[in-house]
């Protein structure tokens, strides 16, 4: 595969000031994720405030898409990765409202060596369906999962 793109990414240093789960940035959403062994699902709780709104009382949908991408790239780290999202899609199915509290859920799909595909949720406490999306990543590297 001489189309293959060589990505070369520092996976080792500090990650504290990544947006979406990065615990040092002051702007980000410090997400939280948890890997449930039984159903292979990803998650976390986002809980956004009126930093990250768009229309009044309502989160901007490029944060909806910031926390489906931090979901999908949790998910194929814990599947054994060091990955990149090479193509995302996203499906708004209602306005977020800030000040609630919500979900977010992710789970692999389909793997192969270079690539891969990930499905995630975004709901509130009832269940209800805010956004969903596809993604597929490209395998950087190897992930020690013991490290």
């Amino acid at each position: 595969m001489e189309n293959w793109p060589i990505i070369n990414l520092e996976t080792q240093g500090d990650q504290t000031m990544c947006f979406g789960c990065g615990k040092n940035n002051p702007a980000g959403l410090k997400m939280v994720f948890t890997w449930d062994t039984r159903t292979k699902t990803a998650s976390a709780e986002f809980c956004p405030d009126e930093k990250v709104q768009g229309w009044a009382g309502y989160v901007h949908g490029g944060i909806i898409a910031c926390v489906l991408d931090e979901a999908f790239g949790w998910a194929a780290m814990t599947a054994g990765t060091n990955n990149v999202t090479a193509k995302m899609q996203v499906r708004f199915r209602r306005m977020v409202p800030i000040g609630r509290k919500y979900i977010v859920t992710c789970r692999v799909s389909k793997q192969n060596s270079r690539l891969i595909e990930t499905e995630a949720r975004l709901v509130d406490a009832s269940g209800n369906l805010f956004a969903e999306g596809t993604s597929t990543q490209f395998i950087v590297s190897p992930r020690d999962l013991n490290a």
